[in-house]
């Protein structure tokens, strides 16, 4: 098991001495697409993430990471009056607790607050994590209350967008959004149980 991880660590201190720029975005259907030279405008800078490799070292590097923000989300979510398993449920599925997420679609940090709902907000330093938190609640707030405390319908709205939730009149029937539902609300239910 060390001499994996010997070899790991040599090839992550090697390729940080043999650095080249890679770009990487996540097609329609899922699938990575990485490049030392984009050619189509999806593609964003990639920062790898080891935390997946280390994992298996232990869970003490998982329990820090998920519960670095836990006082951002408790005050934000008490200032707000959202309940903060569903915060931390939002931020798990959005951005799995990367702080530097960006999606293809240009969603951005924890929540992965799109800009216009950044600046909606009046969040202006959207990578900050402490201002990144407070737009999301302030946006989950948001559409609980325009949708009446209906949670799926306040989610759905979150991942595809409100036009899409009241064109459809319920959730909409997109794939991406089904899955996103059902991981929020698993996440939220185990967040609950840890209370």
């Amino acid at each position: 098991m060390w001499r994996g991880f010997t070899a790991v660590l040599a090839l992550c201190l090697f390729a940080g001495a043999a650095r080249a720029d890679i770009y990487m975005y996540r097609d329609r259907a899922g699938v990575l697409h990485f490049s030392n030279a984009p050619a189509e405008p999806a593609y964003r800078p990639y920062v790898p993430d080891f935390s997946g490799w280390v994992r298996r070292m232990g869970p003490i590097v998982d329990r820090e990471r998920y519960q670095r923000y836990d006082r951002i989300i408790r005050d934000a979510a008490a200032r707000h009056g959202v309940d903060t398993a569903l915060v931390k449920a939002v931020i798990r599925a959005e951005s799995d607790f990367v702080p530097h997420a960006l999606s293809p679609k240009g969603a951005q940090g924890l929540m992965q607050l799109m800009p216009g709902t950044a600046r909606m907000h009046n969040i202006w330093r959207v990578w900050e994590p402490r201002q990144n938190v407070e737009g999301g609640v302030r946006h989950l707030r948001l559409l609980l209350d325009r949708y009446s405390g209906n949670l799926r319908l306040a989610l759905a709205a979150y991942n595809a967008g409100e036009k899409a939730v009241d064109n459809y009149g319920g959730v909409p029937p997109y794939p991406e959004t089904l899955a996103y539902l059902d991981r929020v609300l698993r996440f939220r239910d185990h967040y609950l149980r840890k209370q």
